[in-house]
């Protein structure tokens, strides 16, 4: 039976602002024709036909096309469907309209009311004889007629004021809280991030103190900064988030190279931090209730109680999940996911029971690039960050918006900072979030000396910088836009290698200074190892493989390529081992014993192979003459660097305080310091990083004297 049946015959209805003319084929909103095709008519006439009822995919397909028409049905369904939500101002994330039911069909889900049905023809017995007309006069046909034209115009001014185009909204006032320039910026290539949070007095973040994350909190009236006391092992702090009383945090440590890490929980206002028994995660969330924890591990989320108690299964993500929200009425959860293969970053939604598992914003940015996102606490917004044109902005996204056009999500932000990890404050629609601006200093140590040296004058722009062997070239990377350059040394014969948005982690100089050979990434493809010719050319990928490859070196041959995998904070679940790469052949073969390591350097005359353990504890170095392994240093290692001469190896110490440089002597020892965070004064550098050695074997560092702070921003005020 149809809705014309059921209702006298009706031939108009009405749905929200809509109303569909069921005879004529024709849809309005508030009386404003609304362009729609016929397919897609008749699948909202079918809809409506049956409100709240499941309208089954065979019945829309006889109804649309009858069973004498031969289509592609699924692709035609979903383009007619896809249309007529287009017209509505629908979702299939969030319907107001039309819900999908899988497998199943559709659903006409907003209440619908029949208006102007057809008069009912009248009976005998009801009838009545014909009778003269009331005599009209001229001046009631015209009082309607004014009547009649007042009312059209009435109805023409609201069109024009809910269909005109919006207009420019005045820029948000960003104000700075901080001004310390210390707040610790978020790594997401390395999983190094770390929420604010406030209980809208406070606010809560991880700061670089002496050369390593503190915990900190701010007063959000002043900005003034104190420090929360932590036991050691939490040695470098990332938040996870807030309790719902605004008494506890939730924190882990991020000095270790596994990404799963013990939890602590962590009074605001003081007390012993406890650390939550027999769990490990890379991040976690307070769960509504105040008692319970959603805590991430690998792939997997889990509820588990605080004190480590009655773990269960929440969901499985479809990669590394992080940063968890939960919406204000606790009925949603949001968080972010890493595709640690094709490096990128999505947004996520799941109900409450974990069902309904999928993409927020499919689709809106390619690749996608959206993280870290919160709700406000009315629930009205859900803020979150995204790179656009290289910048990384807050955008806002209306949950409930009564216009088509306030569905999109809304630019907060527009430089000239990176902004970055937006959180909310209570009672209001203030937001915070983290502005960084880099700014990036190479250096050089001087000769029988611990003080450091700006590099020369044409690397001032850079971000990594690395020697050819015979100290003659040159290869950097600009800080602005991460281009790869080459030059001579003294900096003449300038040539750009690549452009972005290619983008490259390290590089390596062939023996002959010839080649380049990149740890490199496509945006939402893995990283690879290319091979480029120093003149310029086109990148060749070393292997056709797909999934991550990492710290190409070159042999003292030329002919032979030394790589790794990343460690799993940017490779997560992967086996890790060190292969080595015929470039004549393209054969590849595992380095005997090397399971469990990564980044490896080829000694400059080819005998031997240093490598770091996965947990970044040990420099493990490898005689390719006896194929054995031997233990260097047992410390925090990063960044292992041969001197020219094959009689050293120099790494940094990232666990311990200052995150000294030190130097060890092949092929046994021992080990001494060479420089720390303090031999950079006066440049009051806020963290560094070897980067290699430049020529006389002089330790080489990046120091960042970027400025970070925290800066807030009322959706209300513009």
């Amino acid at each position: 039976m149809t809705m014309e049946q059921d209702n006298g015959g009706a031939r108009r209805v009405q749905f929200g602002l809509f109303e569909a003319d069921l005879k004529s084929g024709e849809l309005r909103r508030s009386g404003v024709r609304v362009r729609l095709q016929s397919q897609p008519f008749k699948l909202l006439v079918a809809l409506l036909e049956h409100p709240g009822e499941v309208v089954s995919r065979e019945t829309l397909q006889h109804l649309l096309w009858g069973s004498d028409t031969t289509v592609d049905f699924d692709h035609s369904l979903g383009i007619a469907v896809n249309k007529l939500r287009d017209a509505l101002g629908d979702s299939a994330e969030n319907p107001r309209f039309v819900e999908t039911l899988a497998k199943r069909g559709y659903r006409f889900i907003a209440p619908v009311k029949t208006i102007d049905p057809s008069p009912a023809p009248a009976s005998a017995e009801a009838a009545t004889p014909d009778l003269p007309a009331a005599p009209t006069s001229r001046s009631n046909r015209n009082r309607w007629r004014w009547v009649a034209g007042a009312l059209a115009l009435v109805i023409l001014a609201l069109a024009a004021i809910l269909f005109q185009r919006p207009q420019v909204l005045k820029p948000y006032r960003i104000v700075q809280v901080t001004y310390s320039g210390h707040v610790l910026a978020n790594d997401l290539d390395v999983q190094s991030v770390s929420s604010s949070a406030s209980d809208g007095a406070r606010l809560y973040f991880s700061q670089m103190n002496g050369g390593n994350p503190a915990l900190a909190v701010a007063l959000a009236a002043n900005g003034e900064i104190s420090y929360i006391d932590l036991p050691s092992e939490i040695g470098a702090p990332l938040i996870g988030s807030l309790s719902p009383d605004g008494s506890k945090l939730i924190v882990h440590s991020h000095l270790q190279a596994d990404p799963e890490q013990p939890l602590w929980i962590v009074p605001t206002l003081g007390g012993d931090a406890l650390r939550v028994p027999n769990v490990v995660a890379h991040d976690a969330t307070w769960m509504p209730d105040g008692r319970h924890l959603l805590v991430a591990n690998g792939n997997d989320l889990a509820i588990v109680g605080t004190d480590g108690s009655d773990p269960h299964s929440f969901l499985k993500t479809q990669g590394l999940g992080f940063w968890l929200r939960w919406s204000p009425d606790g009925s949603r959860l949001r968080f972010t996911v890493r595709d640690t293969k094709n490096l990128t970053l999505s947004l996520w939604e799941a109900d409450a029971d974990g069902s309904h598992l999928h993409p927020l914003l499919q689709g809106w940015s390619q690749p996608a690039s959206e993280c870290c996102g919160s709700w406000t606490p009315d629930g009205e917004f859900y803020v979150f960050q995204s790179w656009h044109s290289g910048h990384s902005e807050i955008w806002a996204l209306q949950e409930h918006p009564w216009y088509r056009k306030d569905r999109e999500p809304r630019q907060i932000t527009n430089g000239p900072l990176d902004y970055e990890a937006p959180s909310t404050s209570p009672g209001s629609h203030r937001i915070q979030f983290i502005g960084v601006d880099w700014q990036i200093e190479l250096l050089r140590a001087t000769p029988k000396s611990n003080a450091f040296l700006a590099l020369e004058s044409n690397l001032s722009t850079a971000a990594l910088a690395v020697y050819s062997a015979d100290g003659q070239w040159v290869a950097w990377l600009n800080a602005s836009d991460g281009s790869l350059w080459r030059s001579r040394a003294n900096g003449t014969e300038r040539l750009e290698l690549t452009t972005p948005p290619f983008r490259i982690f390290n590089m390596k100089w062939s023996p002959d200074h010839r080649q380049l050979a990149l740890m490199g990434e496509e945006p939402g493809k893995p990283w690879r190892v290319y091979l480029m010719d120093a003149d310029g050319g086109k990148l060749t990928p070393a292997l056709n493989e797909d999934r991550n490859e990492a710290d190409p070196d070159w042999a003292a041959d030329g002919q032979t390529l030394v790589f790794g995998r990343p460690p799993d904070r940017m490779d997560m679940g992967q086996p890790k081992a060190i292969h080595l790469l015929n470039l004549q052949t393209h054969q590849v073969t595992e380095v005997p014993g090397s399971a469990g390591l990564f980044s490896p350097r080829f000694s400059p005359d080819g005998r031997y192979i240093a490598a770091i353990r996965l947990d970044q504890k040990a420099l493990m170095l490898f005689d390719r003459t006896t194929e054995r392994w031997t233990t260097l240093a047992v410390h925090g290692v990063g960044d292992p660097t041969w001197s020219h001469d094959s009689r050293f190896v120099y790494f940094q110490d990232f666990l311990e305080q200052g995150k000294p440089i030190y130097r060890v002597a092949i092929p046994a020892g021992p080990v001494e310091q060479v420089a720390t965070i303090r031999s950079l004064q006066p440049i009051a550098a806020t963290d560094y990083r070897l980067i290699g050695l430049a020529p006389g074997d002089l330790p080489m560092v990046s120091a960042r004297t970027s400025s970070v702070n925290l800066y807030r921003v009322d959706l209300d005020e513009h």
